[in-house]
C-alpha cells in the first residue's frame, strides 16, 4: 500500500472526535427563548442546534455559519459497467463532466441558485476527452488514481493502495476547503454504474440483501433489477474475503468506486476539520457509511440532504436513524440534493442567530 496515502488516512482518522455536548442545553435554552412557540419550527432548530454544536467545538463561537459552503461532484468510471447494469455506457461519465464544466447540468444550475460553489474532481475517469476546450478550468480538479475500477463481478473493483490513495484524495480535498475558509462541504458524484457499486457496498457494511435494496437506477425495468442484484450477489460471493468482519478499507476497495472512496476521504476530512458535511444521496450516502464504518465520529458531523427515490435509500436510511432534510423525489445525484439541502441549513444559522428573544423584543413568553 502507498505509505503516504495509508499515513495520511489513518492521522485522519485518528484526529477526529466527537463533539463535546456540554453546551447543548445553553444552545437549547437560546432556541426556546425565541419569539415563537418553543419547538414550532421543528426540524429547523434540530438542524441549528447540531450547526451551534459544530461550531462551538470548532472554536468558530457560538453564532454558527454554513457559507462558504462548496460540493464536490467527484467523478468515476467502474469495470461492473460491462455487466449491462446502467442504461448508459461508460463514455456518458466523461460526457457528463464536460457537461459540468461547461455549466450544463442540473447540479450547476442548482449551485447556481443555491449560490453555493461547484468543484469537479475527475479521480477515475476512463476518458479524458473533456479536458479540451474547458471553459472553466478552476473547476476541474485533476486527481486521476486509475482510469476507473475493474469489473467486481469477477474480482476487486482496486487494490487497497488504490483505495487509500482516493480516500487521501478526499482528505486533501477537505484540508484544503477548510484553509479556504469554507464552512459547509456537499458530496456529489458521477459515475455509470455506481448505483450498483453503492448497492453492493450497503449489502457488505449493513448486511442488506441485494434483491431487496438494489434499484432501478438510471431507469431499468424490473427484469433489468433483477439482473442488476444478481451482478451484485456474484460480486459479493467473488469477492467473500473482502467481507466484514474484514477492515472497512478493504471492503471499499473490493465493492467500490473511486469516486466514492474519495468522498469517503471528503467525509472523514471534513469531520476532522470540523465542518458541516451535506451527504447527497443513494451514492453519497455509501460513501458515509464507509466513512463511519472506519471512524463512526463523523456521523456528528453530518446532515443528510433529502431522502432518494432510488428505493434502498429509505431502507439504509432507517437502518442508520437518519433523517433527510428533503424528500423531493429526487435520484439524480450529482450533489443535487446537496444543493437544495444548503440552504435550508442556511436558513436554520440565521434562525438562531437572527431571531429575538422574548426578552429582547419585549414579548411575554407562554405561561
Amino acid at each position: 500500500m502507498n505509505q503516504s496515502a495509508a499515513n495520511k488516512l489513518q492521522d485522519c482518522v485518528q484526529a477526529v472526535t466527537p463533539l463535546d455536548r456540554a453546551t447543548t442545553s445553553a444552545i437549547q435554552a437560546r432556541l426556546d427563548d425565541l419569539t415563537k412557540p418553543q419547538g414550532s419550527l421543528g426540524r429547523l432548530e434540530e438542524l441549528a442546534l447540531q450547526l451551534a454544536l459544530i461550531s462551538r467545538n470548532a472554536g468558530r463561537g457560538p453564532s454558527p455559519k454554513v457559507d462558504p459552503a462548496r460540493i464536490y461532484t467527484c467523478a468515476a468510471d467502474h469495470g461492473v459497467a460491462a455487466q449491462g447494469v446502467s442504461k448508459f455506457p461508460s463514455e456518458v461519465t466523461a460526457q457528463m463532466v464536460r457537461n459540468f464544466l461547461h455549466g450544463g447540468a442540473a447540479v450547476n444550475v442548482l449551485t447556481r441558485s443555491a449560490g453555493v460553489e461547484l468543484r469537479v474532481v475527475d479521480v477515475g475517469v476512463a476518458h479524458d476527452d473533456f479536458t479540451t476546450d474547458v471553459p472553466d478550468s478552476a473547476m476541474l480538479l485533476r486527481h486521476k488514481v486509475k482510469p476507473g475500477t475493474a469489473d467486481f463481478s469477477v474480482g476487486p473493483a482496486m487494490s487497497e493502495a488504490e483505495c487509500a490513495e482516493a480516500v487521501a484524495v478526499g482528505i486533501s480535498l477537505a484540508e484544503q476547503a477548510a484553509e479556504e475558509g469554507v464552512l459547509a462541504v456537499g458530496t456529489g458524484e458521477m459515475g455509470i454504474a455506481n448505483t450498483t457499486a453503492a448497492t453492493a457496498l450497503y449489502c457488505a457494511y449493513l448486511g442488506c440483501a441485494p434483491e431487496r435494496i438494489t434499484g432501478p437506477g438510471t431507469g431499468l425495468s424490473a427484469q433489468e433489477v433483477r439482473h442488476k442484484a444478481e451482478v451484485i450477489a456474484r460480486a459479493l460471493s467473488v469477492n467473500s474475503n473482502a467481507l466484514p468482519p474484514a477492515p472497512p478499507l478493504r471492503t471499499l476497495a473490493a465493492l467500490g468506486g473511486l469516486e466514492i472512496a474519495c468522498l469517503t476521504g471528503l467525509i472523514l476530512g471534513c469531520a476532522r476539520r470540523k465542518l458541516a458535511i451535506v451527504v447527497d444521496g443513494f451514492i453519497s450516502t455509501a460513501a458515509y457509511v464507509a466513512a463511519w464504518k472506519i471512524q463512526p465520529h463523523v456521523a456528528d458531523y453530518a446532515f443528510f440532504a433529502h431522502g432518494s427515490a432510488e428505493p434502498g435509500h429509505r431502507i439504509i436510511l432507517d437502518q442508520l436513524q437518519a433523517r433527510p432534510i428533503l424528500d423531493l423525489g429526487m435520484r439524480l445525484g450529482e450533489g443535487t440534493g446537496a444543493a437544495l439541502a444548503i440552504p435550508v441549513l442556511r436558513a436554520a444559522a440565521a434562525m438562531l442567530n437572527e431571531m429575538a428573544s422574548f426578552s429582547d423584543a419585549g414579548v411575554c413568553s407562554a405561561t
